[in-house]
């Protein structure tokens, strides 16, 4: 019979050893988000694009480091580069344009910027692909055929775009960007959701991601879930997107673990 020591080593669920560093990145961001409102207390609404730049860095930061643990240096800058260079291209095309997600464009609010793109954005998509990647890859699992491969693409775009049921509401009311003709869901033009499936849909199919360990990026799409549930829900008060979120993000969660527990059954 299998002892629970082995059966914990070797599960997927299991945090990396000698991993310290992107866990104190981890924590840095963890202790920005939580203190963002009393950021907000004691320095006001101004303090807010820097808190959530500062947040962001660290995040970005630490899923590098966990990346380039799993597949090396050079893959994990290559990938960065290529969620950057095709986030921010399809985010410039699409606040000159409207396509791919509506017709909107950022304020002042984020800087610097690149033909009126903040060179923030490309890292907030870095920083929860790799986790939309591993909910994909416990609901998918192995992609050894064509469709598993599909399968996974299409999962990592849903996992990822649900997120943004969350963001985008939070990021209009902090005055990040506004969209021109505000509708659809709370503000937010329906399709740029079909925008955010194209986007993440195109980045992994250029990375084609290897396999990544569950841990640490389960934990970030988790914590992520959780703070956006309990800030939106309780201290900004958007009610609305908070239960629809943690509907949407916590119902691909609870997929990814009800799949790995059938998986690990057999």
């Amino acid at each position: 019979m299998t002892s629970l020591t082995q059966r914990w080593q070797e599960s997927p669920l299991r945090f990396e050893q000698n991993a310290l560093l992107g866990y104190v990145l981890l924590g840095a961001w963890l202790l920005l988000m939580v203190g963002m409102p009393w950021l907000q207390f004691f320095f006001g609404e101004a303090i807010i694009p820097t808190g959530v730049t500062l947040a962001a860095i660290f995040q970005a930061c630490a899923v590098f480091y966990f990346v380039q643990r799993a597949w090396g240096l050079a893959s994990a800058a290559l990938t960065f580069v290529l969620v950057a260079v095709i986030t921010w291209g399809a985010e410039a095309i699409g606040h000159t344009t409207g396509l791919p997600f509506g017709h909107y464009y950022y304020t002042e609010a984020l800087q610097p910027q690149i033909v009126g793109v903040p060179l923030l954005i490309p890292v907030a998509w870095f920083m929860l692909l790799p986790s939309a990647w591993v909910m994909a890859q416990l609901i998918v699992g192995e992609r050894d055929t064509l469709v598993k491969w599909a399968a996974f693409v299409g999962v990592s775009a849903v996992a990822l775009t649900v997120w943004d049921l969350f963001l985008d509401p939070q990021m209009v009311a902090w005055g990040f960007w506004v969209w021109e003709n505000p509708s659809g869901y709370f503000g937010i033009p329906w399709i740029n959701y079909g925008g955010w499936l194209l986007v993440a849909t195109i980045v992994t199919i250029a990375v084609r991601p290897k396999p990544l360990p569950v841990m640490p990026f389960a934990l970030i799409y988790a914590t992520v879930w959780f703070l956006q549930m309990v800030g939106q829900g309780i201290i900004w008060q958007q009610i609305g997107p908070a239960l629809v979120g943690t509907l949407a993000m916590g119902g691909v969660m609870v997929l990814a673990w009800w799949r790995n527990r059938e998986r690990t059954a057999l």
